[in-house]
Parts: structure tokens; sequence; C-alpha cells
């Protein structure tokens, strides 16, 4: 009898759609204060999740998604910095 396994989903800060938790990236708060992006999902510290597209980002910039998860204000450097890895890795 085969097993099925539960996909855990998440919800995207920008878009605000529920995906499949390997479809997302993690913008993580580390324990030192630090924003980055964690692709493998498993850093430590806060995270919230976002699709990999600069479209979504640019709605969670907007509607201060990322701030309402990480309960608290962001500079607009650590926005520029997380922009510049999604490019990264969206042309990866």
């Amino acid at each position: 009898m085969a097993v099925t396994r539960k996909v855990p989903r998440r919800q995207c800060v920008g878009c605000r759609e529920l995906k499949e938790k390997r479809e997302l990236l993690r913008v993580v708060r580390t324990p030192e204060g630090e924003f980055v992006l964690d692709a493998t999902g498993k850093l430590n510290g806060r995270g919230a999740y976002l699709c990999r597209s600069s479209e979504c980002f640019q709605k969670a910039v907007k509607t201060r998604g990322l701030e309402r998860s990480f309960h608290m204000s962001l500079d607009a450097e650590v926005y520029e910095r997380l922009r510049k890895e999604l490019e990264q890795i969206e042309h990866a």
C-alpha cells in the first residue's frame, strides 16, 4: 500500500497565494538581525515566504507584507539587497 505524504504549503507575502513550500523562497531574519534569502529553507531564524518572481517581491514591498511578517519596519537598503539576491536567483 503506497503512503501519500502531506506536502507543506505556505502563503506568499506578495501575491498571498498558497503554494507548495519548495516552490517559494524563504526570506529569513537571522538571530543576528540580518535579512537574507534562503533557497534551502533551512536557515535558523524567523521566515516569510515569497514567490520566485520580482512581481511578487514588488507587491510585498508595496503592501508591506515582509514588515507584517517580521513585526518590524525594514530599511530601503534591506529591500534593495533582497531585490539583488532575488535577481541573481531568477537568472540562475
